[in-house]
């Protein structure tokens, strides 16, 4: 208790002054200071909300209810034969500045994307030929093969102002300091090294909304300064992993403290970098697997909050689709007997020091985690001493997030704990991209090379194929035929290795304001690291009556 309030005493004295009734404070991302980047083609980098709340998408796929919400499109419809996606385009929507939105900025924007490949995260010219404007209200894009999985990576893709951007000479390193956006927040109020404000769009196109004046971001470099703000009251809406919330947080105030942890995120991985011998033999990934304790896992790194990954590594958002053999298979039990004897026939035997060596070499890696990540910071821990009961040495090195993520994006690292949803927005109907984010040869980029999927740089022919049947058809049964060889490939050739679905943290504190999504009201994931769905909330959310 005397540390804690040391702790709470320095906060007090450190922290910027509070925010105005009617602003929203919001602990997303943690950080020792802000950079100021609004550039949302910058994925991983660009500030909470740039991608939604500055930027918005065309349609939002909502998780929770399973359906499509209308956005900057009002509809969309596939040509007979899926190469052909004609999009209609809202009237009425505009900029910030003042000047209308047409589906000539939404043209812009997929063009720019293919001028500047290195922005086009989503890989959407892997399969896009052309855009064209029809008209004001219509975007016709064709496609260079049927790709059905692709209309979720069109639809939520972020649409940027042509009048403005078309004066940009270098979109890769522009950092965007005025953000002018069609989105619900706008108007960049205050920015300094340890708070922001993000104030409302004075133009916004949905009536009466936003209700929230502004949200305001505090530079928190870890979890547990951002928590210890969250139960002193000083943040409204948080995604941060609260350890043992209903003690430290729900407590203190069960009138207006709650949580919503749905296991629909992304699976956390720990992913191994398969162009780095040995990680490149199926036999030593599953042998790491198999040594992995991921109830202990999830009990000492998430307080038990999460359920340990099954073999298929689907989320329960993709729970209908998981094949019940696959999710029981073997290779993601906990068996050091098995472990080992995957060790001996790879050639791996064991020193006088216990540490496995083949031809001279070690067997030792470096696992690579956020710094300040307390969740992923103790689950590293756990499985470092898991290894090295099977031999295996391991170092866990924690890195702030923008180093972490190049060193991840550019395949420096041996392990890394990660999980798709970082990057990006890892919603979609089906579970394709679960899938084609962890094994698809056409995402393998040289090492060095910044990708921004399948950052295991693991591609597998037989799951190629698959992916390109699963790609030609939106035929229910055989698209859950075929998704099953896909979780069977998956299973066989244990290209990253699943840990735990991630709980979506979410928590509220309803003093000052209301609406936020929960298990009774569950509207939208109250995550909100759920870009773009954040949006549904940021409309949803009002001011408590004073």
């Amino acid at each position: 208790m005397r540390a804690l309030g040391l702790a709470a005493f320095i906060a007090a004295c450190s922290a910027p002054p509070p925010p105005a009734r009617d602003v929203l404070s919001v602990s997303v991302e943690q950080a020792s200071s802000w950079v100021r980047n609004f550039n949302p083609l910058l994925v991983g980098t660009a500030r909470w909300p740039t991608r939604g709340g500055i930027y918005e998408p065309l349609l939002i796929w909502n998780a929770v209810s399973g359906a499509w919400v209308p956005w900057l499109a009002t509809s969309y419809r596939w040509s007979d034969d899926h190469r052909r996606l004609t999009l209609t385009i809202r009237d009425g929507v505009r900029w910030s500045d003042g000047a209308p939105f047409s589906a000539e900025d939404v043209a812009f924007t997929f063009e720019l994307l293919h001028r500047h490949r290195a922005l086009d995260a989503s890989g959407l010219w892997d399969f896009l030929d052309g855009v064209r404007a029809v008209d004001a209200h219509t975007v016709e894009l064709t496609l260079s093969r049927p790709y059905v999985p692709g209309l979720v990576e069109v639809a939520q893709q972020v649409i940027l102002p042509a009048h403005l951007w078309r004066r940009v000479a270098d979109p890769v390193a522009f950092t965007n300091p005025n953000p002018v956006g069609t989105g619900p927040f706008t108007e960049v109020r205050v920015f300094r090294n340890q708070v922001w404000e993000l104030g409302r769009n004075p133009r916004y196109w949905q009536p009466g909304k936003p209700e929230i004046a502004a949200l305001r971001m505090v530079a928190y470099p870890s979890n547990d300064q951002a928590n210890l703000a969250l139960v002193e009251g000083e943040i409204d809406w948080a995604g941060n992993f609260v350890p043992a919330i209903e003690r430290t947080f729900v407590a203190r105030d069960r009138e207006h403290h709650g949580y919503w942890f749905p296991a629909l995120g992304s699976t956390v991985f720990l992913y191994p970098n398969t162009r780095r011998p040995p990680l490149d033999d199926v036999r030593v990934r599953k042998a790491l697997s198999l040594a992995i304790d991921r109830q202990r896992v999830v009990d000492i790194g998430l307080f038990g909050y999460a359920r340990p990954s099954d073999g298929t590594a689907l989320s329960d958002a993709y729970a209908s689709w998981r094949d019940p053999a696959v999710a029981a298979s073997a290779w993601v039990g906990h068996d050091v007997a098995a472990a080992a004897a995957l060790l001996d026939e790879a050639g791996w035997t064991r020193g006088a020091d216990g540490v496995r060596s083949r031809a001279g070499r070690r067997l030792a890696f470096t696992v690579e985690v956020v710094s300040g990540w307390s969740d992923w910071v103790r689950a590293a821990q756990v499985i470092a001493r898991d290894l090295a009961q099977v031999g295996v040495a391991v170092e866990v090195r924690a890195y702030e997030w923008s180093a972490w993520f190049e060193r991840l994006q550019s395949g420096e690292f041996e392990l890394s704990i990660a999980c798709p949803g970082l990057a990006f927005s890892f919603d979609a109907p089906t579970p394709y991209y679960a899938y084609r984010w962890i094994m698809s040869s056409p995402a393998v980029k040289p090492l060095g090379e910044l990708q921004p999927t399948n950052w295991n740089r693991f591609g597998d022919p037989r799951a190629d194929a698959l992916l390109g049947e699963f790609e030609a058809t939106d035929e229910g049964p055989r698209q859950k035929e075929l998704m099953r060889q896909i979780e069977e490939r998956f299973a066989a050739t244990a290209p990253a290795i699943p840990l735990f679905v991630s709980p979506l943290w979410g928590a509220f504190n309803t003093r000052r304001f209301t609406g936020f999504p929960s298990a009774a009201n569950p509207y939208a994931k109250l995550s909100p690291h759920s870009a773009p769905e954040n949006l549904l909330v940021l409309m949803h959310l009002q001011p408590r009556a004073r």
